[in-house]
């Protein structure tokens, strides 16, 4: 894929996954939020509980997992403390780590806690 057509492709998942986590009831906070730290697909609030996104699109779900990355995982950790610090509970704000993974039919698998 080209850099325009992945960079397309991304924002299409994204949105996707978006829609999907509306449609089961979290209220969707931020698209591509961006810190210092690096940037976050997609924020959502589940209650008093918020939930950090990161959209993967690839050939099969195993694929788009095994391309979340150690170093990605701590630049999103990073951005979401930088984001998490103009919450009202700061640091002590409820927060998990999902991955939204795409595959080349567009389904759509929700790995909750996919961090741990």
């Amino acid at each position: 894929m080209t850099g325009a057509v992945s960079y397309h492709a991304g924002f299409c998942a994204e949105d996707r996954v978006a829609a999907e986590y509306m449609q089961r009831g979290y209220e969707i906070v931020e698209r591509r939020w961006r810190g210092t730290g690096g940037e976050i697909d997609v924020i959502v609030r589940e209650g008093a509980t918020l939930v950090f996104v990161e959209v993967k699109k690839s050939r099969s779900h195993s694929q788009a997992a095994a391309r979340i990355t150690p170093r990605q995982i701590e630049r999103i950790c990073s951005a979401a403390a930088e984001y998490v610090a103009g919450e009202p509970d700061g640091q002590n704000t409820d927060m998990r780590f999902d991955a939204a993974l795409m595959d080349r039919s567009g389904m759509i698998e929700i790995r909750q806690n996919a961090f741990l």
